[in-house]
Formats: C-alpha cells, structure tokens, sequence
C-alpha cells in the first residue's frame, strides 16, 4: 500500500483532503510538516487554504521550501498549493517555489471576488492523459496563476487562467478536488495511479 504525505503548513484544508482520500481507499495518510516523511512518501499533496505569505514562512521554517522542488516522487499540489508553485504571488508579495514559471495574480474585475463555486475547466487544448469534457470543479480563490506553457487545464473567471499546470510529476489544480464530487475523487483518483 502505497503511502501519502499531505504537507502540513499550519492552515490548509487538511481534514476533508484526508477523509477524502480514505473514501477512495487510501488508507496511509500523514499530515507532516517534517521534511524526512515528505521525502520519503510515495506521494505528496501540498493542500491550500490559507494566505501566501504565511504559508511559505511556515515551509521556510521546516525546510520544505527547497526539498519540494527536488521531489521525485508524484506531487500534487491544489489550490494556494499550487500557486505557491508558482515564482511568485501578488499575495503579501510573496517568492514561490519556482516550479512553474507562472505568476499568481489578484482577480480585478466586475464580477465578484472571491471566484467561489462551481466552474469548468477545459482539457480540450491539451494533450494529457485523461481528458475530463467540460467537467466542473469547486473553485474558492482572490488569486489565480496566468496561463503558460505548462497550462493543461484552463478556467474562465473574469478572464482564463491556468486552472491545472504539470511540470514532470509536478501536478497543479486551481480548483479543490476534494470537494469537487465524483469527477473530483476521479481526479484524485488519476493522481494516484
């Protein structure tokens, strides 16, 4: 059985990521912050709720922010964990990870902000293994990542923006798969394999 690290940062929506996982048969869950059991997991899910520049402090003080980077194994990273991938975020002005080249911008616009809801996204442009139809996702996001070469799903909110970005085992969603119903466990589900 293969066995989950879901970084730990000191905010995230944690709780429902794991009972989510244990719904699909994922028994070895960890919650860790420490950079051994991260390196070490079969997989990696940086979960996000919470502010930027917060949660960078919280991976600089453990170390994390320059072992994620260099993780082999498959990594998934949703919502500020994905943004948090990114080089940098307009929230609190903060240096992301590097991982993606993209940068995390603040919604301005008529439409309301937060992006908060059901919304699709569209594979249809892309060449990726699983292509998902229009599907829709539960978005809860101020903040998004621009559209880049790395960009394999895109969602329309006031302008397109990247809604899923991969780099190698690097994985990115915009959007909270788990709480995104059966096309978000499928989601999770496809990550896992």
């Amino acid at each position: 059985m293969k066995n989950i690290a879901i970084i730990d940062y000191g905010a995230g929506n944690t709780k429902s990521l794991m009972f989510a996982l244990q719904r699909l048969g994922f028994p070895r869950v960890e919650l860790t912050s420490d950079a051994t059991s991260v390196q070490s997991a079969d997989y990696v899910i940086f979960p996000g709720v919470g502010h930027a520049s917060f949660a960078m402090e919280q991976l600089r003080k453990t170390g994390l922010d320059t072992i994620i980077p260099d993780l082999k194994q498959p990594f998934l990273g949703i919502c500020l964990g994905m943004q948090l991938m990114c080089s940098h975020s307009e929230e609190g002005d903060t240096p992301g990870l590097g991982i993606y080249s993209a940068q995390v911008l603040k919604f301005i616009g008529e439409q309301k902000v937060p992006h908060m809801g059901w919304n699709n996204v569209d594979f249809s442009s892309y060449d990726i293994e699983d292509h998902y139809n229009n599907s829709w996702f539960y978005f809860v996001h101020s903040y998004y990542a621009d559209v880049i070469p790395q960009t394999v799903g895109l969602t329309d909110y006031i302008l397109p923006f990247s809604a899923v970005l991969q780099r190698d085992n690097f994985l990115g969603c915009q959007f909270h798969p788990e709480k995104s119903g059966a096309m978000g466990e499928r989601f999770l589900t496809n990550f896992l394999k």
